[in-house]
């Protein structure tokens, strides 16, 4: 059993709106079509939550969600960006001929007092950092509903997700058996092991995911509070799909955004392996060896983020290597554990079983709790 511990830095407020101020990043953003168009389509598939409605960015940018908001028809939009690119909303709002809409605050969105305390309809933001949570910007939406969002006000997003597989990583791992015809794994284990002590930023194939994805959390943003995102954890076990090396475990998100009442569902946003690839790409613990496993194998693993106690925007990361046979496996679990396929028989033998009762899967209506994804246990 081993467990790998990511310890966020040092606190500051400053250097994280500073970071913001380099329009390099903000092209990188604007260039993540998957990014864009989930919210514009969101936007303008619910224009009845916007047209003549009072409407809030938080953290807005270079403006162009606020720009969307004015274009389904917002009477006001107030975009709140603390960086000095509040100085440039202005000039994008007058080349797209909405000066008169969007109106921009440049403080914090905890400073920001609404005149003769109005109230906003609609709460717009793109919080999400890598691994849904680094970054801790979710702290501010939350104030930004509590404080000026009316009682029946629509959060866009309303509900994110947080998941987890373990993967293989063979574009990392294998380059060190053969460099010009020279094997240098053991450099290659020194590296792992320099990349372990945090998530590595990079894209996934979904081929390389080792099981199905467990849904770590689930964060209702029309009632979550900041308090219940001080720790997420879970214990998970699932059996692998397919042959092949363990090596990582992947984290991604996805979001979902309100629908009009006629039965349709939300756009979704999702940074899954097995979708088109977005800026966030996915996030990973690398281990610092790999082991071969077949399919059926029982992986079991238990991973904790808390809230950093050095940094309040940054989240630690404890992911600890676990025994199956020490974990409660889900109800029913597909392993090769002899309990397991006993029971798989006897469930599967029982009239009205379906494989629906086999917990949440990606891509399912979205539950309206914080919850690990810990499914039915054995």
């Amino acid at each position: 059993m081993e467990t790998l511990r990511h310890t966020a830095e040092s606190n500051d407020t400053a250097e994280y709106f500073e970071s913001y101020d380099n329009l390099d990043v903000h092209q990188l953003m604007l260039r993540d079509t998957v990014r864009i168009q989930a919210y514009k389509n969101a936007i303008f598939s619910c224009t009845e939550y916007f047209k003549d409605k009072v409407i809030m960015d938080v953290g807005a940018g270079t403006g162009i969600l606020s720009i969307f908001c004015a274009q389904a028809g917002a009477r006001v939009v107030y975009a709140v960006e603390a960086s000095v690119l509040a100085n440039i909303i202005p000039k994008v709002a007058k080349e797209n001929n909405f000066s008169a809409v969007i109106r921009v605050l440049n403080q914090r969105v905890e400073d920001v007092v609404l005149p003769e305390g109005a109230k906003v309809d609609v709460i717009v933001s793109e919080w999400m950092g890598f691994y849904l949570l680094h970054e801790g910007m979710l702290d501010s939406v939350l104030h930004a509903r509590d404080v000026h969002m009316k009682a029946d006000g629509k959060m866009f997003p309303e509900i994110a997700k947080l998941w987890c597989a373990p993967c293989s990583m063979p574009e990392l791992y294998d380059f060190w058996d053969d460099v010009g015809g020279v094997r240098m794994q053991s450099v290659g284990q020194i590296w792992r092991q320099q990349k372990s002590q945090e998530p590595q930023i990079v894209e996934i194939s979904g081929s390389n995911l080792l099981t199905d994805p467990v849904n770590i959390c689930t964060l209702d943003l029309r009632s979550i509070s900041s308090r219940e995102l001080e720790s997420v954890s879970g214990k998970f076990v699932l059996p692998a799909s397919h042959d092949g090396k363990y090596q990582g475990l992947c984290m991604w998100f996805s979001c979902v955004f309100p629908c009009i009442d006629d039965g349709s569902h939300g756009t979704v946003l999702s940074t899954a392996p097995t979708e088109p690839p977005t800026h966030w790409k996915q996030a990973v613990v690398m281990l610092p060896h790999d082991f071969t496993v077949e399919e059926g194998t029982p992986l079991a693993w238990e991973l904790r983020l808390h809230r950093s106690a050095l940094n309040s925007r940054h989240y630690s990361i404890e992911f600890t290597e676990l025994d199956p046979e020490a974990v409660k496996h889900p109800l029913p679990c597909m392993c090769y554990m002899t309990k397991c396929i006993v029971l798989r028989a006897f469930l599967e033998q029982k009239e009205g079983w379906s494989e629906a009762e086999a917990g949440d899967e990606e891509g399912e209506e979205p539950d309206d709790s914080c919850s690990s994804g810990d499914k039915a246990d054995v």
